[in-house]
């Protein structure tokens, strides 16, 4: 890992010297001298890593190596942020920005003499290779030592459930045998737990199990919550009601509102009532049962059911002593080959590839599966490590460190996570240096934290992961699109499990990570002083489960450069300890028990939890909330000139100030604070010019004049922005962007011409456009129709409010795969220019899309929508009939029906051969009844194989 920062940290030393050559008057030998070493110590690096286990001398070398990188690229930022004179502003600008009160020359002196020090400190640790042989230390054997620390019995954290699994081998009769212990009236079991190790696809199971369609057509509701060894009792039962009962928003506000002791006994009578399956996925301790068994006491006849998954049998006894226990037996040779070969191989098969390298690649295959002795994850992640080697020589390079890693560890029952252990270490370090730091930063994130991948891309590049030159390299690509590329590497590689994926482009939008992973980030990130989590009301780090066999029984060197917090409602404070802060602190993460309003109990303390951070490039600190109203920004955040990301989305503050326009140096900005607080804006995020994402408050007024934001020439990503109180004109200066989302607001005739100027030269580079309006006026709508003609390679469109007329070329967009209208009061005319969208895919139609006095049918005609996948209606409440032409919609397999005044489902349905799941929530029993079996519309729907009922409307 040490190789690997120092890669990318040398990446960003040379960016600097390519973009800042002239700026470094004075010092730029010097950098070009540490540049030079520290290339010659990266090729060091590359064989240190993996000995510094053994070495202490390395591991010292290393750790100081690590540091001088980090320290020369901090001292460089600084030097030319704060003393370059051809920055823009010029010299009087910069010194009255930073409120210096020294002269340019003192300043670039003192930093200039830093430099010095730190361009010596790396000379000398190259000099060091060569004196103290340390290169012969690398070399030197270490299989034994690497066994030595592989003979403790370790601890495995939970695996989730939240996943699809992509990949699965061998289940078939597990399931069949579950289900029936569900759903069968001879068995009678309340409590069903499938049990086991990490690894061997519990979770995998209980979620197969939890989609089955016999379980579906069993049970009334059903509600899947995990369990973890981080829970609070209040969420886990609160959020177990809600799902059961589909809880609408009023009824979320109400539950939020019952005491503690009153949710069991609802929770019981739900249970009494109706057939519900309550999936509690890893259970850790029987303590945990007894805090949550109250909720589920029901009466003998109840014809509920418990499904909980669990690494120890004796909780499956505890949790009722006539459960039925059953534990997934491991793949045996055929099922794991046939798992490994599904994902190693799969590519293969196509490939132009010599016969007899095939054979010698699936000889050896078939070698190293063995050493996974069956458990899923081990087979799945070895498979992953193999899907980028396309040589033999690649392979029999990976089945010989298999040989080392694992099989020492293979055949003992006791050390099972051991091997495993190793698979995935095994994994990690096959990764090429620029994703080892990438995959690190996945342990950051809380257990079970579901990632938002567009965030994950930000933190990223904000965390200077990704380089300049890196972009270079890959021609035509933002460093999003790099981000996002390294990303599916990842994936393709098995170490990031799927979350939330886009339906139409297959795009991943958030993803997690299996506990064995993320125990392997927490630990590489311990050994190589990567990140620290904090988390506990006394500060304490929780020992790690791998540490005792993996890692070293020293404690990290080096300064600590990353904080992810944890906190939770009994947190005494908000800061690190004094050893934790220092100014070379480069990344701070808060996490909260959720991401709003957990501060309320530290309102005193919200000024000082950011000081000291002079070097911080990346602060997420979203839900701040005094809990008394809104808050004022603690002007320490002003000093965080390197800030690049900063967060405090769902936060409740009072302005924006201008001491935020100091941070010229942010790339994402998320203010998207609480909708119930009109922010007050200070006009300074102009200033911000490198900016790529800025996300605005839902509600906000500039009192003087408007936001100008014309200067933001690298912007890609702008939410919120209002047509009251920023300058639209500025639009057509953002060459670069490409997501937009603007709210319109009511304007006199004048304003509206310039409006509709501005409109005609938004950039055509746009592929994601959302249009609200707040006044309801057609006038606005002519405005929105024009920008929308000027936006002819949009991919996404969202429109809210009146519209009335589509541009007139509008059928023709064949980039167009996304489409919601909402309250658009469309022309009758209209649908037919939606029908002809030749690419569409997926569309979703809410309250009133058509005028008042337009026909109570809507009708789709033969050959409309000829790609359409997925269609939702939603509140359609003037629409009283549907029908569905046959030959309309061929390629429909999804419906959504939620909330509308339709009578009955199209007699067209049964035309739609590829209409794979229908969806109904909040229609009339009588709605339900036709589809049902005997139901007079049954035959509409009979083909369909999922058809999901959610609650009924009264």
């Amino acid at each position: 890992m040490a190789e690997a920062v120092v890669s990318f940290l040398v990446e960003r030393v040379g960016d600097f010297i390519i973009q800042e050559g002239r700026s470094l008057s004075g010092v730029g030998d010097q950098i070009r001298r540490a540049y030079t070493d520290l290339i010659f110590i990266r090729g060091f690096l590359k064989d240190a890593d993996s000995k510094q286990r053994e070495s202490e001398t390395i591991r010292i070398f290393v750790a100081k190596t690590r540091d001088a990188a980090y320290d020369l690229e901090d001292v460089i930022a600084t030097f030319v942020l704060k003393v370059d004179s051809r920055r823009i502003g010029g010299v009087k600008n910069v010194l009255k920005r930073f409120g210096c009160i020294f002269i340019e020359g003192v300043r670039r002196h003192r930093i200039g003499k830093q430099i010095g020090v730190i361009t010596d400190t790396i000379s000398h640790l190259k000099q060091n290779v060569e004196t103290y042989d340390l290169r012969g230390l690398t070399n030197s054997g270490g299989a034994a030592s690497i066994h030595s620390q592989d003979q403790r019995q370790q601890q495995l954290r939970r695996t989730y459930s939240h996943v699809i699994e992509r990949n699965v081998v061998g289940q078939e009769d597990s399931v069949d045998e579950v289900v029936g212990h569900l759903v069968k009236e001879e068995h009678r079991h309340r409590v069903v737990s499938i049990w086991g190790m990490g690894g061997s696809g519990k979770s995998t199971l209980a979620r197969q199990v939890y989609h089955h369609k016999d379980v579906k057509q069993h049970f009334d509701c059903c509600a899947w919550v995990c369990i973890s060894q981080q829970y609070q009792v209040r969420d886990v039962l609160e959020s177990i009601y809600i799902k059961l009962i589909s809880a609408s928003k009023e009824q979320r506000k109400e539950i939020a509102k019952l005491k503690d002791d009153e949710i069991p006994g609802r929770l019981s009578r739900v249970q009494n009532e109706r057939h519900c399956l309550i999936v509690l996925d890893d259970i850790w301790k029987t303590e945990t049962w007894d805090f949550l068994k109250a909720a589920f006491e029901c009466d003998e006849d109840s014809k509920s059911r418990i499904l909980l998954t669990t690494r120890n049998e004796k909780i499956a006894l505890h949790a009722d002593k006539n459960s039925f226990q059953y534990r997934p037996p491991k793949l045996d040779e055929t099922q794991s080959w046939e798992l490994f070969e599904k994902i190693a191989l799969r590519e293969r098969r196509n490939a132009q590839i010599d016969s007899e390298d095939y054979k010698k690649i699936e000889k050896l295959g078939r070698e190293m599966v063995q050493h996974c002795a069956g458990l899923p994850l081990a087979v799945i992640v070895l498979a992953g490590l193999l899907t980028g080697k396309n040589t033999v020589k690649d392979w029999e390079t990976v089945q010989k460190n298999v040989g080392v890693y694992i099989c020492r560890g293979f055949g003992r029952p006791e050390e099972e996570h051991a091997y495993v252990s190793w698979v995935l270490a095994l994994s990690y370090d096959d990764l090429p240096y620029h994703l080892k730091p990438c995959f690190l930063y996945l342990g950051k994130f809380p257990e079970d934290h579901e990632i938002k991948v567009k965030n994950l891309a930000k933190l990223w590049i904000a965390e200077g992961f990704i380089s300049l030159t890196q972009q270079q390299h890959c021609l035509g690509e933002t460093m999003e699109d790099v981000a996002y590329n390294w990303f599916n590497e990842l994936v393709e590689r098995c170490l990031i499990q799927v979350g939330r994926e886009c339906s139409i482009f297959r795009l991943i939008r958030t993803c997690k990570m299996h506990d064995l992973l993320r125990d392997l980030c927490s630990l590489k990130a311990e050994e190589e002083n990567f990140f620290r989590v904090v988390k506990d009301s006394n500060k304490n780090v929780t020992p790690h489960p791998f540490s005792s066999s993996m890692a070293t029984n020293a404690s990290p060197m080096g300064k600590i450069r990353r904080l992810a917090i944890y906190l939770d409602e009994n947190d005494e404070k908000l800061v690190p300890s004094r050893d934790e802060r220092g100014v070379q602190v480069r990344s701070l993460l808060y996490f909260g028990p959720n991401d709003y309003e957990w501060f309320p109990k530290h309102k005193k303390l919200i000024p000082t939890m950011f000081r000291g951070f002079k070097l911080l490039r990346v602060l997420r600190v979203e839900g701040m909330d005094s809990g008394e109203g809104a808050i004022a920004l603690p002007s320490e955040i002003g000093n965080m000139i390197h800030l690049r990301y900063l967060s405090l989305r769902n936060s409740r503050v009072k302005f924006f100030p201008r001491f935020l326009g100091k941070l010229v140096c942010l790339q994402t900005l998320d203010f998207r604070v609480s909708n119930d607080v009109c922010i007050l804006f200070s006009n300074v995020i102009r200033k911000m010019t490198g900016l790529r994402h800025l996300y605005l408050p839902f509600q906000y007024c500039v009192p003087m004049g408007k936001l100008q934001l014309s200067t933001l020439v690298n912007l890609q990503t702008l939410v919120g922005v209002s047509s009251e109180y920023s300058d639209l004109n500025d639009l057509c200066k953002l060459v670069n962007l490409r997501k937009l989302k603007i709210r319109w607001s009511s304007m006199t005739s004048k304003t509206l011409e310039k409006i509709l100027e501005a409109a005609r030269n938004v950039p055509n580079g746009i592929r994601s456009l959302e249009l609200v309006s707040e006044s309801g006026e057609k006038s606005v709508g002519r405005v929105m129709s024009q920008l929308i003609a000027t936006c002819g390679q949009i991919y996404k469109l969202k429109l809210w409010g009146p519209i009335v007329e589509l541009p007139k070329e509008f059928h023709s967009y064949s980039n167009l795969t996304k489409l919601r209208l909402s309250d658009c009061a469309l022309k009758d005319d209209q649908i037919a220019e939606l029908e002809k969208l030749p690419n569409l895919l997926n569309l979703a139609l809410w309250g009133d899309v058509f005028e008042e006095d337009t026909s109570r049918v809507m009708v789709f005609t033969t050959g409309s929508f000829p790609r359409l996948q997925f269609l939702s209606l939603y509140f359609l409440c003037r629409i009283t009939e549907w029908r569905v032409e046959e030959g309309a919609m061929p390629s429909l397999s999804k419906l959504v029906i939620y909330y509308c005044k339709l009578s009955a489902v199209p007699d067209g349905l049964r035309h739609l051969t590829t209409l794979k799941e229908l969806e109904i929530s909040e229609m009339p029993e009588s709605f339900y009844k036709k589809i049902e079996e005997g139901g007079e519309d049954f035959h509409k729907v009979q083909n369909i194989s999922r058809i999901i009922r959610g609650s009924t409307r009264g």
